[in-house]
Protein backbone atom coordinates (compact mmCIF):
# COMPACT_ATOMS: atom_id res chain seq x y z
CA UNK A 1 0.00 0.00 0.00
CA UNK A 2 1.16 3.61 -0.45
CA UNK A 3 1.90 5.96 1.99
CA UNK A 4 0.85 9.16 1.84
CA UNK A 5 4.10 10.90 1.93
CA UNK A 6 4.79 8.80 -1.22
CA UNK A 7 1.70 9.61 -2.87
CA UNK A 8 1.99 13.31 -2.63
CA UNK A 9 5.69 12.96 -3.35
CA UNK A 10 4.61 10.94 -6.86
CA UNK A 11 1.74 13.67 -7.76
CA UNK A 12 4.49 16.38 -7.15
CA UNK A 13 6.95 14.26 -9.56
CA UNK A 14 4.06 14.01 -12.10
CA UNK A 15 3.25 17.63 -11.98
CA UNK A 16 6.92 18.88 -12.21
CA UNK A 17 7.33 16.51 -15.07
CA UNK A 18 3.82 18.16 -16.91
CA UNK A 19 4.96 21.46 -15.87
CA UNK A 20 8.80 21.17 -17.36
CA UNK A 21 7.16 19.75 -20.35
CA UNK A 22 4.55 22.51 -21.02
CA UNK A 23 6.93 25.32 -20.37
CA UNK A 24 9.14 23.53 -22.91
CA UNK A 25 6.07 23.61 -25.60
CA UNK A 26 5.74 27.29 -24.46
CA UNK A 27 9.66 27.98 -24.71
CA UNK A 28 9.39 26.74 -27.88
CA UNK A 29 6.97 28.83 -29.50
CA UNK A 30 7.76 32.10 -27.39
CA UNK A 31 11.60 31.41 -29.12
CA UNK A 32 9.66 31.02 -32.91
CA UNK A 33 7.44 34.20 -31.50
CA UNK A 34 10.05 36.33 -32.69
CA UNK A 35 10.68 35.02 -35.79
CA UNK A 36 7.79 32.98 -37.88
CA UNK A 37 7.71 29.16 -36.52
CA UNK A 38 6.70 28.35 -40.25
CA UNK A 39 9.71 27.74 -43.04
CA UNK A 40 10.62 31.18 -44.25
CA UNK A 41 11.91 33.57 -46.32
CA UNK A 42 8.69 35.41 -46.32
CA UNK A 43 8.23 38.01 -48.35
CA UNK A 44 7.43 40.23 -45.76
CA UNK A 45 9.76 40.72 -42.83
CA UNK A 46 10.47 42.80 -39.78
CA UNK A 47 12.32 43.17 -36.64
CA UNK A 48 9.85 42.68 -33.81
CA UNK A 49 10.36 46.14 -32.31
CA UNK A 50 9.28 46.56 -36.04
CA UNK A 51 6.45 44.30 -35.89
CA UNK A 52 5.31 46.29 -32.30
CA UNK A 53 5.06 49.64 -33.95
CA UNK A 54 3.06 48.24 -36.94
CA UNK A 55 0.59 46.02 -35.23
CA UNK A 56 -1.92 46.93 -32.11
CA UNK A 57 -1.09 45.07 -29.03
CA UNK A 58 -3.73 42.51 -29.77
CA UNK A 59 -2.80 42.03 -33.09
CA UNK A 60 0.69 41.57 -32.24
CA UNK A 61 0.02 39.06 -29.61
CA UNK A 62 -1.71 36.88 -32.10
CA UNK A 63 0.14 37.29 -35.20
CA UNK A 64 3.70 37.08 -34.16
CA UNK A 65 3.37 35.70 -30.62
CA UNK A 66 0.69 32.66 -31.75
CA UNK A 67 -1.86 34.22 -29.62
CA UNK A 68 -5.76 33.49 -29.84
CA UNK A 69 -8.82 36.25 -29.12
CA UNK A 70 -11.05 35.30 -26.91
CA UNK A 71 -14.02 33.88 -28.83
CA UNK A 72 -16.86 36.26 -29.63
CA UNK A 73 -14.82 39.47 -29.07
CA UNK A 74 -14.53 40.21 -32.84
CA UNK A 75 -16.74 41.98 -35.08
CA UNK A 76 -16.00 40.52 -38.07
CA UNK A 77 -17.41 37.25 -37.19
CA UNK A 78 -20.75 39.24 -37.89
CA UNK A 79 -19.21 40.65 -40.67
CA UNK A 80 -21.47 39.45 -43.82
CA UNK A 81 -21.18 42.07 -46.62
CA UNK A 82 -19.44 41.78 -49.44
CA UNK A 83 -15.75 41.97 -49.63
CA UNK A 84 -11.88 40.31 -48.34
CA UNK A 85 -10.29 39.19 -45.57
CA UNK A 86 -6.92 40.63 -45.29
CA UNK A 87 -3.98 39.90 -43.58
CA UNK A 88 -3.60 42.31 -41.00
CA UNK A 89 0.21 42.12 -40.74
CA UNK A 90 0.81 43.33 -44.56
CA UNK A 91 -2.74 43.12 -46.45
CA UNK A 92 -2.42 39.79 -48.21
CA UNK A 93 -6.01 39.06 -49.63
CA UNK A 94 -6.93 35.59 -47.30
CA UNK A 95 -10.48 34.83 -47.61
CA UNK A 96 -13.54 35.56 -49.90
CA UNK A 97 -17.11 36.72 -47.94
CA UNK A 98 -18.39 33.92 -50.39
CA UNK A 99 -16.65 31.24 -47.97
CA UNK A 100 -17.41 32.94 -45.04
CA UNK A 101 -19.81 30.98 -42.91
CA UNK A 102 -21.25 31.18 -39.17
CA UNK A 103 -19.45 27.79 -37.13
CA UNK A 104 -20.88 29.10 -33.87
CA UNK A 105 -17.83 29.35 -32.53
CA UNK A 106 -17.29 32.89 -31.76
CA UNK A 107 -14.56 33.15 -34.73
CA UNK A 108 -14.89 34.37 -38.08
CA UNK A 109 -15.03 30.95 -39.98
CA UNK A 110 -14.19 29.94 -43.76
CA UNK A 111 -14.69 26.87 -45.68
CA UNK A 112 -11.62 28.07 -47.87
CA UNK A 113 -8.97 30.49 -48.62
CA UNK A 114 -7.73 31.86 -51.52
CA UNK A 115 -5.62 29.71 -53.50
CA UNK A 116 -1.98 30.64 -52.29
CA UNK A 117 -2.72 32.97 -49.87
CA UNK A 118 -1.87 30.67 -46.88
CA UNK A 119 0.41 28.51 -45.40
CA UNK A 120 0.00 25.57 -42.56
CA UNK A 121 2.30 23.76 -40.33
CA UNK A 122 2.01 21.66 -37.05
CA UNK A 123 1.13 23.11 -33.66
CA UNK A 124 1.44 20.64 -31.47
CA UNK A 125 0.88 23.27 -27.97
CA UNK A 126 -1.79 22.53 -25.34
CA UNK A 127 -0.84 18.78 -25.23
CA UNK A 128 -2.66 18.56 -28.55
CA UNK A 129 -1.49 18.37 -32.51
CA UNK A 130 -3.66 20.74 -34.80
CA UNK A 131 -2.58 22.61 -37.88
CA UNK A 132 -1.93 26.00 -37.99
CA UNK A 133 -2.64 28.57 -40.62
CA UNK A 134 -0.54 31.53 -41.25
CA UNK A 135 -0.19 34.10 -43.96
CA UNK A 136 2.13 32.73 -46.43
CA UNK A 137 3.74 36.23 -47.64
CA UNK A 138 4.73 37.56 -43.63
CA UNK A 139 4.36 34.54 -41.72
CA UNK A 140 1.54 35.88 -38.85
CA UNK A 141 -0.67 33.30 -37.41
CA UNK A 142 -3.84 33.46 -38.30
CA UNK A 143 -5.59 30.38 -36.81
CA UNK A 144 -5.96 26.71 -37.63
CA UNK A 145 -8.12 24.64 -39.62
CA UNK A 146 -9.96 21.35 -38.56
CA UNK A 147 -11.24 19.00 -40.54
CA UNK A 148 -15.24 20.00 -39.23
CA UNK A 149 -16.27 22.00 -41.81
CA UNK A 150 -19.10 22.33 -43.87
CA UNK A 151 -19.13 21.38 -47.89
CA UNK A 152 -17.79 21.56 -50.41
CA UNK A 153 -14.46 21.38 -48.30
CA UNK A 154 -15.24 20.13 -45.04
CA UNK A 155 -13.24 22.58 -43.68
CA UNK A 156 -13.15 25.21 -40.57
CA UNK A 157 -10.65 27.75 -40.80
CA UNK A 158 -11.33 29.09 -37.74
CA UNK A 159 -9.39 32.50 -37.59
CA UNK A 160 -8.76 34.86 -35.10
CA UNK A 161 -10.48 38.26 -35.92
CA UNK A 162 -8.06 40.49 -35.12
CA UNK A 163 -5.39 38.77 -37.39
CA UNK A 164 -7.71 40.17 -40.06
CA UNK A 165 -8.88 43.27 -42.07
CA UNK A 166 -12.44 43.44 -43.65
CA UNK A 167 -11.95 45.16 -47.37
CA UNK A 168 -15.80 45.92 -48.69
CA UNK A 169 -16.31 44.80 -52.55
Amino acid sequence: MMSKRTFLMSGLAALGASAAALAGVRRTHAAAAGSPAQPGPFEITHSEEEWRKLLSPEQFYVLRQHGTERAGTSPLDKEHRTGTFACAGCDLPLFLSTTKYDSGTGWPSFWAPIEGAIGTSEDRSFFAVRTEVHCRRCGGHLGHVFDDGPPPTGLRYCMNGVALVFVPA
